[in-house]
């Protein structure tokens, strides 16, 4: 490999300028400001010390690199074609932010070309950092430096640090000690109104410092003192962060420097001058065969790191060679579905009246006493959540044997840490919370979205029953609100055996979050039968049968399909057949093939949904003439059966909206 120069260094970071100026002119659309500026840092990163091999793009002891400051992706397009990323084509490049191109508008999860986060959100992105960096000295303390050895780094902006889930996930990895992190900062003073200084007197240096980081700052187009600074950040027993002082949208030379010169494209005539700036002779898109070679020659580095990797790794005894594989592939070990069936087996037979959130502790502890992989955290909530078996560990700096996080109260950081920890693989993580501060949580639950990382979320104290806390604590829209959000699974069960079956449903969902909805109330057990047969699995099913031709059909989710079924005993007591339908996830019922979602909602009944909840959507599934039961408004500070009374989700007044509807009244 070349000598890597500062002059040659200088010519190679002036590729990944061409290409995103060509990109970003082309389109019309984009932010030149980051990549134009930022390009000097990434360039030494990659050249001197990212260990990544673009022919194994997802081998698990690679560097993770996460650009946070997503609007800046034509930055990390043109790495991925620069360093020869076989799945990024320079027509990806030429279409950037068209349809079906690889290179959107932000970046999107891809290790194929080596995006390892989704991004965009400012801010995110430090808090997968966080997470990735965290899953690795906890893989490593299980499998030891032969086999886990590798960092984090992240780049982000002003704009990332000024967002406040930057604060909770940097208070975080400084309290656990993660050295392993190393987050770029492109320091250039700039966004979109204007100076940094307009919106912001903050130190950030006291900040960092004040939570536990290693700081520096250097000249961002200095390769040698960036150099400098990132092998003393490797040196360090600390996370780091390093100051890197940019010149916004540099070689756009009526822009750079200026607010302009983040989201406004270049025009033909500052794309001209901008060449000029770089001493670029080539063409539009043209990149220099010595050029590509010293970019390539980089690529060839890391292949030969995964070489010496896997003949180290061939070499370990091949039961932990099994252990590890089947941890990063996510992998379940053989029986653990008799757990599950042994749990189920339990609550129909006790038939305990206990809080859903009970219940799932109990499940969790032994799923977890099996599964090694599964680990969790809570908000500061772990006593109210029964989040924690009892057998776990608390992470803590220099001891990451353990088993639960406890995140404080920051669930914003929480819920994208937990979203890096599933991206980097090895761990089957949840996290915890009450289903009202889901709000908190609901950029990175998102993003779990749209990246269908296998992330559970538990959300207890889940509807009015929440009760004396009052409106401020007791979730009425959250429900709809996930409900709407694509590839994601939004369960309630109704008692310990749903609860169990949905467990069944979490761990065979490997493509989308799930969110766990759980009761802080007792609920009574509902589900007597204990049958291998997963009736959750369809989303809704019917869990009593109507004695005689059904006139209606009451369907309710968690802890009201007990109240749908005492209002069942009084329709029958007057002669009126009713079934109820148990539907503890919608998402999977709208899956099912329309003959069994007929047989389950019969559109010759009077259908009523019950739901302690906004009755928003229900309409999809009761019709025009249906009813819903249900929230219109915020709950109130009361008892729980107060609040269920006043706001008539009870027996009584079901039965009497059903018999006004039937006398058409």
């Amino acid at each position: 490999m070349k000598t890597l120069t500062k002059e040659t260094l200088k010519v190679m970071a002036n590729a990944i300028r061409i290409l995103s100026i060509d990109a970003i002119n082309k389109v019309n659309s984009g932010h030149p400001g980051l990549p134009l500026g930022a390009a000097d840092i990434v360039t030494v990163l990659f050249s001197k010390f990212m260990k990544f091999d673009p022919n194994n793009p997802s081998w698990s002891d690679r560097d993770r690199f996460v650009l946070s400051a997503g609007h800046g992706s034509m930055l990390l397009y043109a790495l991925s074609y620069l360093t020869g990323y076989k799945a990024m084509k320079l027509d990806d490049i030429k279409r950037f932010r068209r349809l079906g191109s690889k290179a959107p508008g932000h970046p999107e999860l891809s290790l194929d070309t080596g995006v390892e986060a989704t991004t965009g959100p400012l801010g995110q992105g430090f808090g997968m950092a966080v997470g990735m960096a965290l899953a690795e000295r906890m893989m490593n303390d299980r499998y030891g430096d032969d086999i886990v050895d590798h960092y984090t780094y992240a780049l982000v902006g002003d704009g990332c640090l000024m967002e406040g889930i930057s604060y909770e996930a940097a208070s975080l990895a400084g309290h656990l000690g993660l050295n392993r992190l190393i987050v770029l900062f492109d320091d250039n003073g700039i966004s979109i109104d204007g100076p940094v200084s307009i919106t912001t007197s903050e130190n950030q240096q006291a900040r960092f410092e004040a939570c536990g980081w290693d700081w520096q700052s250097v000249d961002g187009h200095d390769p040698e003192a960036i150099e400098k600074a990132i092998l003393f950040a490797k040196s360090t027993n600390k996370p780091s962060i390093i100051s890197c002082k940019t010149v916004i949208g540099l070689g756009l030379q009526s822009k750079q420097g200026k607010s302009a010169a983040h989201g406004q494209p270049p025009t033909n005539e500052e794309l001209i001058k901008a060449r000029q700036f770089y001493n670029w002779q080539e063409g539009s898109f043209e990149i220099p065969d010595d050029v590509l070679t010293l970019w390539r020659s980089i690529s060839q580095k890391g292949h030969q790191e995964f070489v010496n990797w896997s003949n180290r790794f061939a070499k370990v005894d091949h039961k932990i060679q099994k252990s590890f594989n089947d941890a990063m592939m996510g992998k379940l070990p053989e029986g653990w579905q008799n757990l599950i069936q042994k749990n189920k087996e339990f609550f129909a037979s006790e038939t305990p009246n206990e809080p859903t959130r009970k219940s799932s502790k109990t499940i969790l502890e032994s799923l977890s006493s099996f599964i090694p992989e599964i680990i969790g955290g809570s908000a500061d909530l772990t006593p109210s959540n029964l989040s924690k078996p009892d057998d776990f560990q608390g992470v803590s700096k220099g001891n990451y044997s353990g088993r639960y996080m406890h995140y404080g109260i920051r669930e914003h950081a929480m819920a994208a840490i937990t979203n890096g920890i599933a991206l980097h693989k090895g761990f089957l993580p949840y996290c915890a919370t009450f289903l009202c501060f889901s709000d908190y949580c609901r950029p990175a639950v998102r993003l779990s979205a749209l990246m269908k990382t296998r992330v559970t979320y538990i959300f207890t104290h889940d509807s009015i029953t929440q009760g004396p806390d009052g409106p401020t604590h007791q979730p009425i829209e959250h429900f709809v609100t996930m409900r709407a959000t694509p590839n994601s699974l939004f369960i309630r069960p109704a008692d310990g055996v749903e609860t169990a079956e949905c467990w069944e449903i979490i761990l065979k969902t490997v493509d989308n979050p799930v969110a766990l909805i759980l009761t802080r109330e007792a609920v009574p057990a509902v589900r007597k039968d204990a049958s291998i047969e997963n009736k959750c699995f369809k989303g809704a099913y019917v869990i009593s049968e109507p004695s005689k031709d059904p006139k209606v059909t009451l369907i309710a989710t968690g802890s009201e399909v007990s109240v749908a079924l005492e209002a069942q005993k009084i329709l029958e007591s007057k002669s009126i057949g009713t079934k109820v339908v148990s539907a503890p996830c919608l998402e999977l019922f709208n899956r099912q093939d329309i003959d069994y979602k007929q047989s389950i909602l019969d559109k010759n009944t009077l259908l009523v949904s019950i739901e302690a909840a906004t009755t928003m959507g229900w309409d999809r599934y009761i019709g025009p003439d249906g009813i819903m039961i249900g929230m219109n408004s915020f709950g109130d500070s009361g008892l729980p059966d107060e609040l269920m009374q006043y706001f008539g989700i009870t027996p009584q007044n079901i039965v009497d909206s059903v018999l006004t509807k039937m006398n058409g009244r």
